[in-house]
């Protein structure tokens, strides 16, 4: 479980002022909270969103006290590489969220030294819980995968308490390996010569037969 802090501002600001003093504007709201904006700062949030990322719980450091959120939406400008405007989803005590968190495979697999291809099935798995427990990411070990029919199932996956899975089976398939089949060798058409003899054969024959008076 990732806990990070991050601190807000309410104070008036035009759009020149909030880019010059590297801020971005942003908004916090709940369930039975009404909307607020906000602004925070531009370093400070690229670091704590690195750690924390969609589906760790931050705390927001407000004016009226702290508050648990998740990072909602991010507007991200891919051109100047920088955060346009960050909603942050504030959690009521006791709430349960439902949540994708990424699977980072590690490991290495015996049966992809001897010439496996590793299959990666499923990159998030989809988990319902109390937002304090929920992990930043879910590691899968590959080294299980020993043989070609071994795979690597959602139930193998140890969930943290309070936590559950969410429109998942147990049974769904995370990785498996395949077996490279080889390509079969292209044998180059032989050429039939006999037809050829008799194609030229044929052709000297009427080469050599006078014509007619």
């Amino acid at each position: 479980m990732t806990k990070t802090v991050l601190s807000i501002t309410t104070a008036p600001r035009v759009a020149k002022e909030t880019k010059k003093e590297g801020f971005i504007p942003a908004v916090y709201y709940g369930s039975h909270m009404k909307s607020t904006p906000i602004f925070i700062n531009a370093i400070e949030f690229s670091k704590v969103y690195g750690q924390a990322g969609e589906s760790s719980t931050l705390t927001l450091v407000t004016e009226h006290g702290n508050e648990n959120a998740l990072v909602q939406d991010v507007q991200y400008d891919p051109v100047k590489n920088t955060y346009r405007h960050v909603d942050f989803y504030v959690l009521e005590k006791g709430q349960k969220v439902d949540v994708e968190i990424p699977i980072v495979f590690v490991g290495e697999s015996n049966a992809v030294k001897e010439g496996g291809i590793l299959v990666k099935v499923l990159y998030e798995l989809g988990v319902q819980g109390d937002p304090t427990a929920l992990p930043h990411e879910f590691t899968v070990d590959i080294s299980s995968l020993k043989t070609p029919a071994d795979v690597i199932k959602v139930s193998d996956i140890t969930l943290p308490k309070g936590v559950e899975l969410y429109h998942v089976n147990p049974n769904d398939i995370i990785a498996s390996i395949a077996i490279a089949e080889d390509e079969p060798e292209e044998v180059a058409p032989v050429a039939d010569l006999s037809a050829i003899e008799v194609e030229k054969k044929g052709k000297t024959e009427e080469e050599g037969e006078a014509p007619e008076a």
